[in-house]
């Protein structure tokens, strides 16, 4: 204590203190976004002189930030790419039929993915595929989105790369003169969290996942995501032929609703699953946006041809090849509301082929050549960039979309994917430093075709670089001041004459409940200087205490403010703030007695 007053007889000290408690109320009170809040602490402390603003800026140009970035553009072409193809079939097939199995998916397949991609867009792109599969097997999303999230928190701690928070520590500890983490350097403890995460999720009773219900029109997304109509038809070498629609990829790969089934003279209309596929089949599709483009690149199927004499133009449009991809709104007013695509020759009269049409939450069960359209209908087109350019001038049509949106890249799956093993071997098996492989594979995957240049710089979720770049600042000024020495020092004297497990134990618990409150950033930031203090007295190496706190920020299973991923899942799943508390409160028992005792087992006589 003396020692804290001591530091506190600096104007510097009280500085950063009064920047510190301002940042935390901020935090919690949610008054500016986290991003504003770090960039305000971080010019406040440049402005009264706490740091220079070499020392605060810092942050910005660290490996880690630079590594997370280059990840960003990483994980999007692989996204885009289609490489979680295979796991949204899985999902979708007939062998995951309870939510039990598909917990158990989600353990042991998609944790281990969360550890080399970013969690929350590995949430981001199967919420939507699990939202479906809890339609068809009429269950409540509550029962399995939960698991979706904790799942990719368990695996996130399997690398250096699973978490922006695992690439904030190791750029603190680099900062702090500690160096910084390997690819590698917690998966020993990472794997056992994992595994007994996974035991946990299907051991725990089903009781504690809430059956909330479920609206079934909200479950398959917004209009947006899920309100196009567009017709197939099964071309003679197609492998569908001979399956039938319950057992086929086009049902279990994409997120479609088979409506209608036209053969030959004959319009069957469901229930469709038991029909078997046969060659020259047209289907009437309901399906999202992003697995339309998807479909449209399969030759499983083709998009239907409008008239005999589109025939060349719509093989165009299939290839995708010089042609762009936007919406257009028919807006109030429209001279071609009341008429047909065929009457109104949409094709010949835009250059634009129509590849589906959106209507509100109705359903449209004509053909998308003879459907009537109507004012506020929302069409999904394919042209030249030109013609889209001079739809932009139209009356009758609203261009919607920026003109840089493309096709997903799936020809180039098996790229992606072996640029992102390579991104994982080669600094494993070399000296290659990291962030010199990150930035490698992202040259890589631009020049592969996987991703555009200006998609990857898209991708780049600039709130979290605000965020974390900021934040490196906390720990810096609070080991410049003297606070991290002072502090330090009071928890240790709270902490004197216990075990060094029960020792270790606390400064879990304290990170994991403050990580409930503010971002787990934050947290880390915070403690990471003071806990890192300790590691003399408890004689174990600096890193020890380090992971204690990051595992602490990391394993947040308590709240839906804990983690982003909780947060994501909170609305679609129709939770309640306790529900996640009853989910979590055993899995958080079991991590504070456990990871403590792993950390031990590593570290002691280190």
């Amino acid at each position: 204590m003396n020692e804290l007053i001591a530091v506190l007889q600096s104007t510097q000290a009280l500085i950063t203190i009064g920047v510190l408690v301002l940042a935390v109320v901020l935090f919690i009170s949610n008054a500016l976004a986290p991003e504003l809040t770090g960039l305000l602490s971080l010019a406040l402390l440049m402005a009264s002189g706490v740091l220079s603003p070499q020392k605060a800026l810092a942050g910005f140009g660290s490996p880690a930030l630079i590594t997370l970035m280059g990840l960003f553009a990483v994980s999007a072409a692989l996204f885009k790419s289609g490489a979680l193809d295979r796991l949204r079939e899985l999902i979708a097939s007939e062998r995951i039929r309870t939510p039990r199995r598909l917990i158990a998916l989600l353990g042991l397949v998609v944790a281990p993915i969360s550890g080399v991609v970013p969690n929350t867009p590995v949430v981001a792109s199967l919420l939507p595929v699990i939202e479906a599969w809890c339609v068809r097997r009429r269950l409540s999303p509550s029962r399995v989105l939960l698991p979706l999230s904790f799942a990719t928190v368990l695996g996130g701690t399997l690398t250096l790369l699973g978490s922006s928070v695992n690439l904030l520590v190791s750029d603190i500890s680099e900062q702090l003169g500690y160096g910084s983490l390997e690819l590698f350097s917690f998966t020993a403890i990472g794997v056992p969290i994992w595994l007994v995460g996974t035991a946990y999720m299907l051991l725990v009773p089903k009781g504690l996942l809430p059956d909330r219900g479920r609206d079934d029109n909200q479950l398959v997304g917004s209009s947006d995501q899920t309100g196009y109509f567009t017709e197939v038809t099964i071309p003679y070498d197609s492998n569908l032929v001979g399956q039938s629609l319950h057992n086929s990829r086009l049902q279990r790969r994409f997120d479609v609703d088979v409506l209608e089934l036209q053969r030959d003279e004959q319009r069957l209309l469901p229930p469709l699953a038991d029909r078997t596929i046969e060659p020259g089949d047209r289907l009437l599709l309901r399906v999202t946006r992003a697995d339309l483009l998807r479909l449209q690149q399969e030759h499983t199927v083709q998009l239907a041809q409008r008239t005999q004499e589109d025939k060349s133009m719509s093989a165009e449009a299939f290839s995708g090849e010089g042609q762009k991809t936007v919406e257009v709104l028919l807006p109030s007013g429209s001279t071609l509301a009341g008429a047909s695509l065929r009457e109104l020759r949409f094709r010949q009269r835009h250059n634009a082929t129509v590849l589906a049409l959106r209507r509100g939450q109705q359903t449209v069960q004509e053909r998308l050549g003879k459907a009537i359209l109507r004012e506020g209908d929302v069409l999904l087109l394919q042209a030249p960039l030109d013609s889209i350019r001079g739809l932009q001038a139209s009356n009758d049509l609203l261009v919607l979309d920026q003109l840089e949106n493309d096709l997903p890249t799936i020809r180039r799956k098996p790229i992606a994917i072996a640029i992102a093993l390579s991104m994982l071997i080669v600094p494993t098996l070399t000296s290659l430093p990291l962030v010199a492989a990150v930035l490698m594979a992202v040259i890589a995957m631009v020049i592969g075709g996987c991703i555009r240049p200006a998609e990857a710089l898209s991708s780049i979720r600039l709130d979290v670089i605000l965020l974390l770049g900021s934040l490196s600042s906390f720990s810096v000024a609070m080991q410049d001041t003297g606070l991290a020495d002072a502090f330090a020092g009071i928890l240790e004297y709270c902490l004197e004459g216990l075990p060094t497990y029960i020792a270790l134990l606390m400064v879990f618990l304290a990170t994991t409940i403050l990580t409930q409150f503010i971002s787990n950033a934050a947290s880390v930031a915070l403690f990471v200087p003071v806990a890192i203090q300790l590691s003399t007295n408890m004689n174990l190496p600096p890193t020890a205490l380090l992971l204690t706190v990051l595992f602490g920020a990391s394993q947040s299973f308590l709240t839906p403010m804990g983690y982003q991923t909780n947060l994501m899942v909170f609305g679609p799943g129709r939770y309640r703030f306790f529900d996640v508390t009853r989910y979590g409160i055993g899995l958080t028992a079991l991590m504070t007695f456990m990871i403590p005792g792993l950390i031990l087992w590593q570290y002691a006589g280190s």
